[in-house]
């Protein structure tokens, strides 16, 4: 039996009431549904331009998805694209809607690197126009750039975050059926969205790096003082002059090299006893505490009197340090 299809409703906004379930048998059954092959995806999202009158539009009223699916373009593939539309012309159209705030513009559902190319060369863009909401709108966008755009996992974990923000529902239906996830996957995705964002920003798409080294990498940072070092490593020029995946890798093992390295030092220990030894003290630093034992038959009575001075004590070395003695 052939499988429904997940964009009906968005293709034909004229079908009955009772045909509209079928953009929901995606979201409803997102366990079951996980697409098969990259090849499905993008048939389903050829469906939406399949039939549709396409119109030429000029790229200044033309503005971008609200939602950002890309940390970063690779310049050598757009610089590709702009030589091949300059040489056979635009071959597939974009999908946009009319903007939901700006009378008279246009929003980008997918084909934002087509756009960008056309206004480059100073040529009107082809495109499919819809009226499409915004939940149609993100399922659009997802399926084809999983289909289509080449996607690093953290962008498409970006993506999914943003769209879990937007969107929020008890189990994440619509993300799943976007990016055609499990709920696996998908939870370790938004772990992994959850960095700082001058982390992520920092490093980039990192095309080459996969799930689990990404989520490896959150794992060191939960670490407190991992994280303040990572944010350090990131503003070095060690880390600023490299590229792609090199970023990704130098500040992975960094990260663990410096946790391996950074030991507690090593704790400090004096001993005093006064002459006729009837007072006796032991005291420990770890750089970070310093602690006093007093024995012996004194200990009681000077420890009562260091307790009543410690305010004029405290004050004295304040007054010394201040000197710079």
């Amino acid at each position: 039996m052939a499988r429904k299809n997940p964009f009906l409703s968005v293709m034909n906004n004229e079908q009955s009431a009772a045909d509209k379930p079928a953009l929901d048998y995606t979201i409803r059954g997102a366990s079951k549904s996980i697409l098969n092959s990259i090849g499905e995806i993008a048939a389903r999202a050829d469906k939406l331009l399949e039939g549709e009158t396409i119109v030429e539009l000029d790229p200044e009223i033309v503005d971008g998805s609200f939602i950002r699916d890309r940390l970063e373009e690779d310049e050598q593939e757009f610089n590709e694209l702009v030589e091949a539309i300059r040489e056979r012309g635009q071959d597939s159209p974009i999908l946009v809607r009319p903007h939901p705030e700006a009378a008279g513009r246009y929003m980008v559902v997918f084909g934002h690197r087509r756009l960008r190319a056309a206004k480059q060369l100073g040529l009107k863009v082809r495109a499919v126009v819809k009226d499409l909401k915004d939940a149609d709108h993100l399922l659009a966008q997802g399926q084809e750039n999983s289909a289509r755009a080449s996607l690093s996992f953290i962008e498409k974990a970006m993506f999914a975050h943003q769209i879990a923000r937007r969107h929020p529902d008890n189990d994440n239906r619509l993300v799943m059926s976007a990016l055609s996830l499990d709920k696996a996957t998908l939870s370790k995705m938004l772990s992994v969205a959850s960095l700082p964002p001058e982390i992520i920003s920092a490093v980039g798409a990192a095309k080459g790096v996969g799930r689990d080294r990404w989520y490896e990498l959150k794992s060191l940072l939960e670490k407190p003082s991992n994280l303040d070092k990572a944010t350090q490593y990131i503003t070095t020029e060690e880390f600023t002059v490299k590229r792609g995946d090199e970023r990704f890798n130098s500040l992975l093992a960094w990260i663990k090299t410096s946790s391996k390295g950074s030991k507690a030092p090593a704790a400090r220990t004096q001993k005093w006893t006064s002459y006729d030894r009837s007072l006796a003290v032991d005291s420990k630093t770890d750089g970070r505490t310093y602690t006093f034992a007093l024995k012996a038959k004194e200990a009681v009575g000077f420890g009562e009197f260091l307790s009543e001075r410690l305010p004029e004590l405290f004050e004295a070395y304040r007054e010394k340090t201040q000197q710079g003695d």
